[in-house]
């Protein structure tokens, strides 16, 4: 059965420190779509995040990038699997270089969240649901 992807693209400053923050979290490269201006770093069998050095994704575009340390282009949200979870991955994000970003999000007892940004401001948000308020 097919299974629709999404690859996020971002324009990034530094590369290799890219690379190395979102390894730190946890994700892996898929070196066969990586080279010397582009990592492929695998979130999920269906989420893909693209980071590039800023000509190479300008060769995407003929808009302006946005400057994502002052700016902000778009909210990423990651699901996790639990409360521990959301802490895990932002936990890691901090102590890998990023920042948080707002406050803890508590809605009750079936919505929890947090959010970091990366080194380049790109703006995270991660979400845990309890499964049987979903599920209707």
């Amino acid at each position: 059965m097919y299974q629709q992807m999404i690859f996020v693209n971002l324009a990034v400053n530094d590369l290799e420190a890219s690379k190395r923050f979102f390894t730190g979290l946890g994700f892996s490269l898929n070196e066969q779509f990586s080279d010397d201006s582009t990592a492929s770093v695998v979130i999920s069998d269906t989420i893909v995040l693209m980071i590039m050095n800023k000509e190479r994704f300008g060769d995407f575009t003929k808009k302006q990038i946005a400057d994502s340390s002052r700016t902000v282009e778009t909210l990423l949200a990651l699901s996790a699997e639990s409360r521990v979870k959301v802490d895990e991955l932002v936990d890691k994000a901090i102590a890998a270089g990023g920042a948080p970003a707002g406050e803890t999000q508590e809605q009750g007892d079936f919505m929890y969240g947090r959010a970091f940004f990366d080194p380049d401001g790109h703006h995270f948000e991660v979400v845990w649901m309890d499964p049987s308020v979903i599920e209707g």
